[in-house]
């Protein structure tokens, strides 16, 4: 008998507990709705112009660490043709090209905000 008893109090605990959930779950919808539609929206205008400037500055951040990296590289070329010193200059001023190339990024970076 004291299994019947317990059975039904664990069931009007686990109902009160549903009600008690349910209960905030619809204040929260509620409270959410009403953010909702207070909130202004930027809209498709907004939101075209901000992927457009991230896009830009991402091409720009690459370009700036892709034009150091060649740029050592083909300076590197130029004086292992030079001095007959075949992978060394270009190791070495590719490497400088590329360590311009992220201080060029970091400058960049630093400087937008």
């Amino acid at each position: 008998m004291s299994d019947g008893a317990r059975d039904n109090g664990e069931g009007g605990k686990a109902n009160t507990d549903e009600a008690a959930l349910s209960a905030r779950l619809q204040r929260l919808g509620e409270r959410l709705a009403r953010d909702r539609a207070t909130r202004p929206s930027d809209g498709p205008v907004g939101d075209r112009a901000t992927t457009a400037s991230g896009y830009a500055k991402g091409f720009r951040l690459s370009s700036e660490l892709v034009a150091g990296v060649v740029v050592g590289a083909g300076l590197g070329l130029l004086v292992d043709h030079w001095l007959k010193s075949s992978p060394w200059g270009l190791i070495v001023l590719g490497m400088l090209g590329f360590a311009a190339g992220v201080l060029n990024v970091v400058r960049s970076v630093n400087s937008n905000n």
